[in-house]
């Protein structure tokens, strides 16, 4: 494993692409690989010509989480709140284009609300901070159905209670929470440069696919709130695309320029 942050994803992606086809170097992708095409002005890469899908490995939801402080113990009475005090709620981010973001902006479109992005320098500032726990909903990377008091404690609030309400909306799943809006869940996926392998996708996918099946590799990820896909290259490529389409339109809609 080779960890190349930075540029968000660009740096370490644009590595990838421009690697020989020799069946040795993957990239594992989340939404931004998906994002960045309308995020950002103007990529090193192609994202979808310069990139040949694997495998969709696993998909976990987002979850919305507020203080106690905040009259809303569900998505839809959120919701109601937002429609009623129009910019006074404000949600907390990872930081301007994050997944976090997108699907907070997807929440708010979806929904017709307006509310207010604070964007924080990464995940882990976002995440049970002095100004969440004073009452800012924070989308969250948590599994969707993990108890409000276990989120907490996962958080290190110093056994402050926050709620867990549900899954921000969006496309991915095709589950739907009480609000009866479309739950947004994030994915890890596996794409490799384009050209003649002498290792195929194909198989590839399989050998990928068998480790995700081990029945201890399903059961640890099932406890952190994680869903092995494990499908085809083809249903991959397709997601993705998709999802290109999907994320553009929130981007250009709630207006998002990296910071």
């Amino acid at each position: 494993m080779d960890n190349r942050p930075g540029g968000g994803t660009v740096i370490g992606t644009d590595i990838v692409a421009k690697s020989p086809p020799d069946g040795y170097t993957l990239l594992m992708v989340s939404t931004s690989h998906a994002a960045n095409p309308t995020l950002m002005a103007k990529l090193p890469f192609d994202t979808l010509r310069d990139f040949a899908p694997v495998i969709q490995a696993v998909s976990n939801p987002n979850l919305l989480v507020v203080h106690p402080s905040v009259p809303a113990r569900s998505v839809k009475e959120l919701i109601a709140v937002a429609r009623a005090r129009p910019g006074e709620i404000a949600y907390a981010s990872g930081g301007t284009g994050s997944a976090t973001h997108l699907a907070g902006e997807l929440l708010r479109l979806s929904a017709g609300v307006s509310m207010t992005h604070v964007p924080y320098k990464g995940a882990k500032p976002s995440d049970g901070g002095p100004d969440q726990r004073a009452g800012v909903v924070d989308v969250r990377d948590d599994p969707a159905d993990a108890p409000a008091r276990e989120v907490g404690q996962a958080a290190g609030d110093r056994g402050e209670r926050r709620e867990a309400l549900g899954s921000p909306a969006g496309a991915c799943h095709r589950r739907r929470n009480r609000a009866g809006l479309p739950r947004r869940a994030r994915g890890t996926a596996c794409s490799r440069p384009p050209g003649r392998w002498p290792r195929s996708s194909a198989r590839l996918n399989q050998e990928m696919a068998r480790g995700l099946n081990a029945p201890d590799v399903r059961e640890r990820l099932a406890r952190e709130g994680t869903d092995v896909v494990a499908g085809s290259p083809e249903a991959f490529g397709n997601l993705f695309r998709a999802e290109v389409v999907k994320w553009g339109k929130v981007i250009k809609a709630a207006g998002i320029r990296p910071e």
